[in-house]
């Protein structure tokens, strides 16, 4: 598979195993005491690699609008990457060569390490969607296709986003969009069917009453050779029709058609003499269709539709210039979630994901959960602030918009977990620390059940784990810890500071001691 290369890449393309593991520092939750919504204020790289520990492998979906590096830097986010936070970034991982780069090369070297965290944190039945233009379309889909592999492409969905031609445009009026679709798992991966729509029901009539109710006729004929789909029809009314046109074929045998005509299902029109028509009854059809990769904005709202939401919802004020409609997400939403999926939007924006997600579980009762990361200064002031205002309802009078309800926990990035020399950093919560722990030596996530033993973290494929760690002392594993040990397990894994234990006692009941901090692995 042909592959892209750019000016810092052999920087870049394993930089997401040397990103700091955070902690992520609880703020505040709105509307209530907890929530499994959240809000992340910080580095997305740096927030994606905090979320690995209790979301590895487990979202349904993921939405990203990066930004499209178009060179326009008046907007709120910096489109052409040249962000001051960005830049020292650029500067920190690829060095003096950094200078040099092209905003081509800039922008691949920022999206490459966020990329490869998100399709850590995919499910496997998961899929993600990305805006993007043309601007860097080509060089997203070359390193999508080497970090989620090409096979597991799924498509490219057109958003015709505009509703008018722009007159300022030197060349064309760029009226679309695009959004790259990649599965964990292209063989795992089923999208949802959408509902039928009133217009799709409308081309249903029953010309002839036929008591099974509204039908379409089928065009007979098709390029494709089905089965023995040459020979001739004779009408009702006594018309021969030799056979299928030039080129095509008729879609069922001979025997499967007068099958069918017998069965009522071939429409020979009015007066028995038109080329005949299977029938496509309503009441036959798959309750849902398959999604389509042309989206007009009649269905899933334009640029315009958005911007005239955000200044509704901030009481005329437009905080943020390039929102997208939430009626877009849902309709990504709609396609690959189900009412218990986990949603991650990296790139948050003002918030339009939440929106939606907030949006379907008010319409059908769902408990779809979101998580988005901002790492601009407004992620409390626009972003978190658009999830408050659905929740609780929004705009005047008769174009007054009712109250979504729901929650959502804001954090900020907190202190690194492990510190540039190795040690631990003292400073962050011992049940943090335990999280993160129990994540590397099983890669799944930590749940509360304890066994009376303060230092218990769980137990996974028979192996029982302990972090016997205290802040302000040195621990020992020795046999007086042993004994507050309550269950029985094949093995046992056991972190102390120092261990009395000789080792062939350790090796008689399958123990394995770690020392802190030197053993704890890095993230």
């Amino acid at each position: 598979m042909p592959t892209l290369e750019w000016i810092g890449k052999e920087k870049v393309i394993n930089h997401h195993q040397q990103v700091p593991y955070r902690v992520l520092e609880e703020k505040y939750t709105y509307n209530a005491e907890k929530s499994d919504n959240m809000i992340i204020r910080g580095d997305n790289l740096e927030a994606l690699k905090a979320l690995l520990p209790q979301y590895e492998g487990k979202v349904k979906c993921i939405y990203i609008d990066p930004p499209y590096n178009t060179g326009n830097e008046g907007w709120v986010y910096n489109d052409n990457v040249n962000d001051p936070k960005i830049k020292k970034w650029l500067g920190e991982v690829v060095g003096k060569e950094g200078e040099d780069l092209s905003r081509h090369d800039k922008w691949l070297c920022m999206m490459y390490p966020r990329l490869k965290l998100l399709q850590k944190l995919l499910a496997e039945d998961g899929a993600i969607f990305i805006s993007i233009d043309d601007t860097e379309f080509h060089n997203l889909r070359a390193i999508c296709n080497e970090i989620f592999g090409e096979n597991n492409f799924i498509t490219t969905i057109i958003w015709h986003k505009n509703y008018a031609p722009k007159g300022t445009a030197r060349h064309f009026s760029e009226d679309h969009d695009y959004i790259l679709v990649y599965a964990k798992d292209g063989d795992k991966w089923v999208p949802n069917k959408m509902p039928r729509t009133e217009k799709q029901n409308k081309a249903y009539k029953n010309y002839d009453n036929d008591p099974r109710g509204l039908w379409r006729p089928n065009n007979l004929a098709a390029r494709n050779f089905y089965s023995k789909g040459v020979y001739s029809i004779t009408c009702p009314s006594g018309r021969v029709i030799p056979g299928p046109p030039a080129g095509s074929y008729w879609r069922v045998s001979e025997e499967k058609f007068w099958e069918m005509d017998r069965d009522g299902r071939i429409w020979w029109g009015k007066d028995g003499n038109n080329v005949p028509a299977p029938k496509i009854f309503l009441s036959e059809v798959s309750d849902g269709i398959v999604p389509q990769t042309l989206w007009e904005y009649e269905e899933v709202g334009h640029t315009q539709d958005a911007k005239k939401e955000i200044k509704k919802i901030f009481e005329g004020d437009t905080p943020f210039d390039t929102p997208k409609p939430y009626q877009l997400i849902e309709r990504i939403l709609q396609i690959a979630t189900n009412a218990e999926s986990i949603i991650l939007d990296s790139f948050a924006g003002s918030g339009t994901t939440a929106h939606a997600v907030l949006n379907m579980n008010k319409t059908d009762g769902g408990h779809r959960q979101f998580i988005l990361v901002e790492m601009m200064d407004y992620a409390d002031s626009i972003t978190a602030e658009r999830a408050k205002r659905v929740i609780d309802g929004y705009g005047e009078g008769k174009s007054a918009v009712e109250g979504t309800g729901g929650s959502f926990t804001f954090y900020d990035l907190g202190k690194v977990l492990l510190l540039p020399n190795g040690n631990l950093n003292e400073d962050v919560p011992a049940d943090k620390i335990q999280e993160y722990v129990y994540y590397m030596e099983t890669k799944e996530a930590m749940t509360v059940s304890g066994n009376g033993n303060p230092y218990f973290l769980g137990s996974s494929r028979d192996t029982a784990y302990y972090f016997f760690y205290e802040k302000d002392s040195i621990t020992t594993l020795d046999h007086t810890f042993l004994a507050t040990i309550p269950e029985k397990a094949e093995g046992y894994i056991i972190y102390a500071d120092l261990c009395t234990i000789p080792a062939e006692e350790l090796a008689k009941y399958n123990i394995t001691f770690k020392k802190i901090p030197r053993d704890i692995a890095k993230l």
